[in-house]
């Protein structure tokens, strides 16, 4: 009799912990590790982690770091840290999302206007510059807003397409690159800017880690 009961007592903990084991493997939170094929090519890195906190809902962390101080003759170094709670309409990397984002950034890097710009700019105190000449060097704080899709690839792999627009508060000192003066000499301290623009995106491959 007391085998029996000390039988079904250990079938009866057995069944329990298979259950317990289930509902823990059921509620297991994935993590995934991603880049961005899209600048890659172009000696760009921007690489992050996504880490299931809910069924619905993620937080992700990034990098974005491109190194050059020239690139076909602009300067182009930004360097950059996020961080972004996701939420998914269906389940964890899977399909829509919309995300709240936050971005800090520092940059030696010229304005994409002016690339392409040889008008001349005059300076406060008389002195002309030529716009293609110019860039800026400073940082700046990003909020904004993301919207993206996530491609199933595989059990282990997505594809996660995504863009981000929002408000961009700048603080920098511009210069011109031939003399090596500030063009904004009339400005005390730093130049502020603020504005809305697109300021994220790109096509992220992803591995899930666990």
């Amino acid at each position: 009799m007391k085998y029996r009961v000390l039988m079904g007592a250990l079938a009866f903990l057995s069944i329990g912990s298979l259950k317990a084991q289930e509902q823990e493997q059921s509620e297991e939170k994935s993590l995934y590790v991603k880049g961005n094929a899209l600048f890659l090519p172009v000696g760009v890195f921007n690489l992050g982690v996504e880490k299931q906190i809910s069924p619905k809902y993620t937080l992700q962390g990034d990098v974005f770091i491109s190194p050059w101080k020239s690139f076909s003759g602009h300067e182009l170094q930004f360097y950059s840290v996020s961080a972004e709670g996701r939420y998914y309409f269906k389940e964890a990397f899977k399909h829509w999302y919309l995300g709240a984002n936050i971005s800090l950034a520092a940059y030696n890097a010229q304005k994409w206007n002016y690339w392409n710009n040889n008008a001349i700019s005059i300076s406060d105190n008389g002195d002309s510059f030529v716009i293609s000449n110019l860039y800026q060097r400073g940082f700046s704080i990003m909020l904004g807003v993301t919207g993206g899709y996530q491609f199933q690839l595989s059990e282990r792999w997505n594809l996660d397409l995504y863009a981000t627009i929002g408000t961009a508060q700048s603080f920098y000192k511009g210069y011109d690159r031939t003399t090596g003066k500030r063009y904004d000499i009339g400005v005390e301290g730093l130049n502020k800017s603020g504005e809305i623009l697109p300021y994220r995106g790109g096509v992220m491959i992803s591995y899930k880690f666990k």
